[in-house]
């Protein structure tokens, strides 16, 4: 597997080393020792997959708050994302800076977001799926949301949401103290 870091501490672009031949391929998406040699959180306590039906969809900008805050490993297993990561560290030099990558089934790359960040996405084509392995359980007491046109953060997306959650909706704009509420 290839670790890739990227401006956002903790964040890493990881792409799987194929091994090819006449079958197909065959790559790793998940190695303890791998995490570990980079200092990032290997536990798997849950695996959720999310399919949705339309383009456009659009899922975030979630988070977990301690004490069940949460890393998370996210792959497009079919179809196209574009997947989101924002930095709500209170103190962090990259605080309200986000990065986005585009996921697809085909590509096989996954976004490693450590505790701190909120995450979202939105889908570039029909019948998107995508895997999260998360390192914390669902706690829905300490699930809080950023809003995804929250002016404080300038998310750009690429298409007009077409299908997004009442909750997703309705998140709090920042309050100004680096997080939704």
């Amino acid at each position: 597997m290839i670790f890739t870091p990227t401006p956002l501490e903790g964040l890493f672009t990881i792409d799987p080393e194929r091994i090819v031949d006449e079958r197909g391929f065959f790559a790793r998406t998940w190695s303890r020792g791998e995490f570990e040699a980079r200092g990032l959180d290997p536990a798997v306590a849950q695996c959720n997959v999310a399919f949705n039906l339309k383009k456009g969809t659009l899922r975030g900008m979630h988070y977990q708050v301690p004490p069940h805050t949460e890393a998370k490993l996210v792959r497009c297993t079919r179809g196209a994302i574009y997947d989101v990561a924002l930095d709500i560290r209170p103190g962090s030099t990259t605080f309200g800076h986000w990065l986005a990558f585009e996921l697809t089934g085909d590509n096989l790359r996954m976004i490693y977001i450590p505790e701190g960040l909120a995450h979202g996405y939105q889908t570039l084509e029909d019948g998107s799926e995508v895997f999260y392995q998360m390192s914390e359980l669902y706690h829905p007491g300490s699930a809080r949301g950023v809003r995804w046109d929250d002016p404080a953060f300038e998310i750009r997306w690429p298409l007009p949401p077409r299908t997004m959650s009442e909750r997703d909706r309705s998140f709090p704009l920042h309050d100004g103290r680096g997080r939704g509420a």
